[in-house]
C-alpha cells in the first residue's frame, strides 16, 4: 500500500495573526516541517503541502522530501486547499491520503500509524477506506481517504468545509486517538 500525506497549509490564518504554515514551536521547529516529519514518522511514502497566502516564505520553510501544492484560490477557503491537495494525491500513484492540517503541531506519529493500521494491509480495502481520528469522539485528525473516493470528495469540497460532511456521510471508521494527544488545534497564537 502506498500512503501519501497532506499538510494543510494554504490558508491566511485570519484568527491567528498570519499564515499558520509560518508558525514555529519553542524551539524554533516551523510547524510546516514538523508535520511533515511526522507524516513520514507515522509511515506516509509521499509528502504534499498546500500553499498559498505568502506561499514563497511558506515554500522556503517545506522540506526537500515534500511538494508544495500552490492553491491560487486559497482566501475561497479550506475546501479549496483540501481540493487541491486530494487532486494532487490522484496524481500520484497513492492509494490512500492521510490529511492533516498545519496547526496541529502536537500531533505524534503514532495517531498517524493508528489511523493506517485501521485501514488494514490489503492494497483493494486500502483504496476503499475512510478513518478519522476521534478524540473523546470529538472528530479531529489524521484523516485517512482511500483512492477510490478521491473524485467524489474533491467534487463535493467548498468555502471553508472540509471533508467531515463525506466522512459522516458515508461512514467513515473513527479510531480513537485521545490517549495519544490532544487532537487540539492551534487558533490563537501561544
Amino acid at each position: 500500500m502506498r500512503v501519501c500525506g497532506l499538510v494543510l497549509a494554504a490558508g491566511g490564518g485570519a484568527r491567528f495573526g498570519g499564515p499558520k504554515a509560518l508558525a514555529r514551536t519553542s524551539n524554533g521547529e516551523p510547524w510546516v516541517a514538523r508535520a511533515v516529519r511526522m507524516l513520514r514518522a507515522g509511515g506516509c511514502d509521499d509528502l504534499l503541502v498546500t500553499v498559498g497566502a505568502r506561499r514563497g516564505e511558506v515554500t522556503e520553510l517545506i522540506p526537500a522530501e515534500a511538494a508544495a501544492v500552490v492553491v491560487p484560490d486559497w482566501s475561497a477557503g479550506l475546501g479549496t486547499s483540501l481540493r487541491a491537495g486530494v487532486h494532487a494525491a490522484a496524481d500520484r500513484e497513492c492509494d490512500v491520503l492521510v490529511i492533516v492540517p498545519v496547526d496541529t503541531p502536537d500531533t505524534p506519529s503514532s495517531a498517524v500509524a493508528r489511523v493506517l493500521a485501521a485501514v488494514g494491509p490489503d492494497t483493494d480495502t486500502a483504496r476503499g477506506a475512510l478513518v478519522q481520528a476521534v478524540y473523546g469522539r470529538h472528530p479531529g485528525h489524521p484523516a485517512v481517504v482511500g483512492r477510490h473516493h478521491f473524485s467524489a470528495l474533491a467534487d463535493g469540497l467548498c468555502g471553508d468545509r472540509g471533508a467531515r460532511a463525506y466522512l459522516v456521510a458515508h461512514g467513515a471508521v473513527e479510531v480513537e486517538c485521545g490517549d495519544l494527544w490532544s487532537g487540539d488545534d492551534v487558533d490563537v497564537r501561544p
